[in-house]
């Protein structure tokens, strides 16, 4: 079972970090949350909005409207250059984007001599801010991230977390990253971590030490089957 009886709410305008081993269900929370996946019990509501109660164009309409997602696999389209990947959901949409958050979203990834590349002329970590700049274009009410931050440099992860952080603390948005990097964790104001599909530890801003010791803990009391697989 990915997801074993989890009940788990998100306040707007703050950020989350999901950890845990690898199988854990953290993808699988990302994607039932977002509206990706269907779960087969329960209920996931995006603010007042059930989601279990919408169909295939609707979820996608709502998808493209107030959410954003940042895959693990990028998923840009290769036809496009990174400009154009950036403004897709607005031209979906039909809505006119914010030039000028457009522009601040896209020198603060670091892309702005990128604009008129595709995706395969692009580096793993420059696909992975493109991506990332794609998702918060749209200034959606929620950013779902898988990974944000696995395939960038140092100095580029801590300048994405320092974005998500800030489009949270200035903008009111809300943001929920699964990460195995306990220092990009520690950017979020509560970490959970999962195991088995399900929430074994809720903490509030725990900083980076506490985030390690308790995957640590976590690592000794599973099996070396279960931790590997």
């Amino acid at each position: 079972m990915a997801l074993d009886d989890v009940d788990a709410g998100f306040r707007r305008g703050t950020m989350t970090a999901v950890m845990g081993p690898s199988g854990s269900g953290k993808s699988t929370l990302l994607h039932c949350a977002a509206g990706l996946d269907r779960p087969t019990s329960g209920r996931v509501l995006l603010g007042g909005t059930d989601l279990s109660r919408m169909s295939e164009k609707q979820l996608t309409e709502l998808r493209r409207d107030r959410v954003g997602f940042v895959f693990q696999a990028f998923n840009l389209v290769g036809a496009l250059t990174v400009e154009q990947n950036i403004l897709l959901p607005s031209r979906l949409s039909g809505r006119k984007p914010d030039p000028a958050w457009v522009a601040e979203v896209v020198e603060r990834v670091g892309l702005v001599r990128r604009l008129r590349h595709r995706p395969s002329e692009l580096s793993g970590g420059q696909q992975q801010r493109a991506a990332i700049a794609r998702a918060l274009a749209t200034r959606p009410e929620v950013i779902f991230c898988d990974e944000p931050t696995g395939a960038l440099d140092t100095q580029t992860a801590a300048e994405v977390l320092e974005l998500l952080r800030a489009v949270v603390d200035e903008s009111g948005q809300t943001v929920i990253m699964v990460t195995h990097d306990p220092v990009a964790a520690s950017y979020a104001d509560r970490v959970m971590v999962f195991a088995d599909g399900r929430i074994v530890q809720d903490m509030p801003q725990p900083g980076v030490r506490r985030i390690a010791e308790q995957l640590a803990a976590l690592g000794r009391r599973r099996p070396v089957a279960a931790r590997e697989g």
